[in-house]
């Protein structure tokens, strides 16, 4: 008798915990900022360039 009220309490007290279902959390989007660069960035490496063609060139 005691195994079958502990079955039903047990039936009862699980059915009222999934009552509700399954619902899916919400989550908020989430913002990347990427920092934009100067101009200046793609003059440097031609600069960079010259100046180790002419010290190849002075050098010989």
């Amino acid at each position: 008798m005691k195994k079958i009220a502990l079955a039903a309490a047990l039936s009862v007290a699980a059915t009222s915990a999934f009552a509700g279902g399954y619902a899916e959390p919400i989550l908020e989007p989430v913002v990347i900022v990427e920092d934009t660069s100067s101009s200046a960035g793609g003059v440097l490496v031609p600069i960079l360039a010259i100046i180790l063609i002419a010290a190849a060139i002075a050098n010989d």
